[in-house]
């Protein structure tokens, strides 16, 4: 290998790990319609990435009467009972990635604002994969903020610089930059160009660990240049 792979990979969940946008904007429209409202694709992609306390704000002002709580357990509820029905709909890619970096003994975890509950469902195939899970139960303030990638890292016991972040949203990627965390940027919904993502991939299919050894070791080169 011609350069050395971090430690950790920490992935994403919704849109990264798992193309679950589409779950959780079917549960969105039909929950503002519920309530006599119309909700657009375009408002739909201004919640990507988001942690769920901010989104239910956004659609009380759509006009979802509900508290902030009762949205998050709605839509929680409503996205775990599609994944059930129809599966986990896995990126191109990351099942491939996944096994190369558990070959290659790189440690992994979770980040997500998605509640704990739907995470463990989702990563269920993997248990053996992911060390950690930080759902967005588990923090007080969520992405953009950096405090999940690092509440990660402190309980794998690294340092963030020892990391990889992988990210589709602008919010995820400022998060995962700001905890001082290697990131690649693999767009899905949104796109990231100029989110701070220190590459952008179009897509996991066909990437090795070699590739994501490359990415850290550029990084670092370039922080101690």
């Amino acid at each position: 290998m011609s350069s050395a792979l971090p430690v950790a990979v920490l992935w994403d969940m919704d849109g990264t790990l798992v193309d679950t946008e589409p779950y959780w904007m079917e549960a969105e429209t039909a929950l503002v319609e519920s309530f006599g409202g119309s909700w657009s694709h375009e408002q739909a992609l201004t919640l990507v990435g988001q942690g769920l306390e901010t989104s239910g704000a956004i659609l009380q002002d759509a006009g979802v009467r509900m508290s902030v709580q009762d949205i998050v357990d709605h839509l929680t509820g409503e996205v775990t009972r599609l994944l059930a029905e129809r599966g986990s709909p896995l990126r191109p890619g990351a099942a491939e990635m996944l096994a190369a970096l558990r070959e290659a003994g790189v440690r992994c975890a979770l980040v997500t604002m998605s509640m704990r509950r739907m995470a463990q469902q989702v990563v269920a195939p993997f248990a053996d994969v992911f060390e950690v899970i930080v759902a967005g139960d588990d923090v007080t303030r969520p992405k953009p903020f950096p405090d999940a990638y690092l509440q990660a890292c402190q309980t794998l016991g690294i340092a963030p610089s020892d990391a990889v972040a992988i990210e589709d949203s602008p919010t995820g990627v400022r998060a995962a930059v700001g905890a001082g965390v290697t990131t690649i940027g693999v767009p899905l919904m949104v796109s990231l160009v100029g989110a701070g993502a220190h590459i952008l991939w179009p897509t996991l299919a066909e990437r090795t660990p070699d590739d994501i050894a490359a990415v850290y070791a550029a990084h670092r080169t370039g922080e101690h240049a």
